[in-house]
């Protein structure tokens, strides 16, 4: 365990952006997790759990309390066969694309479409981190946390997490500290079936079909760097938060006026895409919405903070933007959708210390 004061919490996320930490614990194990987080508790002390920083906007002002870093490692497999699957116990720390890389060398399928996702792999039931057909809640066991208001570890099973489209039982709340993920996963040589229409194009097969696991990757990982969406120190598009809106979820009642409001201002013969939800809803895409209501890719150049130049879902750090200037451009976007369209986009990002 170490402890740090004064430290750049931009220095521990994505987006670089974030004033400093008053008082940061760094932990390498389980134990010194749970410990670090009695300790805050009992001083009654605001805290924040801090993973790969792939999600998280901190205000310029900082945090005036303890920030406990998250670096636990491990990949248990706890056991393996043809009946049961790949049973992975992976600890919160394990950065997630590294899980992802393994299991694809290992022949382990079921979140090879999950590739390139930046962050930690504790963070990815919070969420219910998806992309290209997938998502963690298809391959999750169990997740066992740290339950802070009752003092003790728990194992939650996956109906018990109460996952949905990017959300769980864990997201917006701090009660829970997650310590470790148990992933059930296929074996054999092939992915999933492909679900993503342009994955299948760039694969060469039609939708629903399987490929290799590793061509499965290479094909969504080169999917994301094409939009930005894969970690580059170099490359300033990829100094974000990834999609900074959720995609947004209607019922049939809203989608209808969605539909009224862009025949409105975009012709009759134009229609916002739709996709059916399992719960009754409509899914709509945020980065479709966002750029038909004027914020094209590189919207706010040259910064400091501005839509990428490869996917408007995606708000950028230039180079030296502050929190607030984060927060200035998608406050401006998201209200300019609503003028528009009259849908309130929904952030992905967490924000601390301040808000959209």
């Amino acid at each position: 365990m170490r402890l740090l004061h004064d430290e750049p919490i931009a220095a521990h996320t994505t987006m670089r952006v974030g004033g400093p930490a008053a008082r940061m614990v760094v932990v390498e194990t389980p134990d010194e997790l749970v410990d670090a987080v009695r300790e805050v508790d009992d001083a009654d002390e605001p805290l924040i759990v801090l993973g790969g920083g792939s999600n998280l906007v901190v205000a310029d002002a900082g945090f005036a309390g303890t920030v406990i870093k998250v670096e636990t490692r491990g990949l248990v497999v706890d056991s393996l066969d043809q009946c049961g699957g790949a049973n992975v116990t992976v600890a919160a720390g394990e950065p997630w694309d590294d899980v992802v890389a393994r299991a694809v060398d290992e022949g382990w399928s079921g979140i090879e479409a999950l590739s390139g996702i930046p962050g930690s792999s504790g963070a990815t039931p919070v969420q219910n981190v998806g992309a290209y057909g997938q998502e963690v809640a298809q391959t999750i066991a169990r997740v066992r946390v740290w339950d802070r208001l009752e003092g003790r570890v728990r194992t939650m099973t996956s109906l018990d997490c109460r996952f949905s489209y990017r959300h769980s039982l864990f997201k917006g709340t701090d009660r829970y500290v997650v310590i470790d993920v148990m992933f059930q996963l296929i074996p054999g040589t092939l992915s999933q079936p492909v679900r993503y229409a342009d994955l299948a194009t760039q694969l060469g097969v039609a939708v629903g079909e399987r490929v290799p696991l590793a061509e499965a990757r290479e094909a969504v990982l080169a999917q994301r760097r094409r939009r930005g969406m894969v970690l580059d120190a170099g490359d300033h598009d990829t100094w974000s938060c990834g999609s900074f809106f959720t995609n947004p979820l209607l019922s049939p009642q809203q989608f209808e006026a969605l539909e009224e409001r862009v025949h409105e201002h975009l012709g009759a013969d134009v229609s916002p895409p739709r996709y059916p939800d399992a719960g009754g809803q409509v899914k709509t895409s945020a980065a479709w919405l966002i750029e038909r209501a004027g914020f094209t890719k590189g919207f706010g150049m040259p910064g400091p903070a501005a839509l990428s130049t490869k996917h408007t879902l995606a708000v950028t750090n230039r180079g030296g933007a502050t929190a607030s200037e984060i927060a200035d451009l998608g406050r401006t976007v998201r209200d300019g959708v609503h003028d528009v369209f009259g849908v309130t986009l929904v952030n992905e990002p967490v924000f601390v210390g301040h808000s959209l």
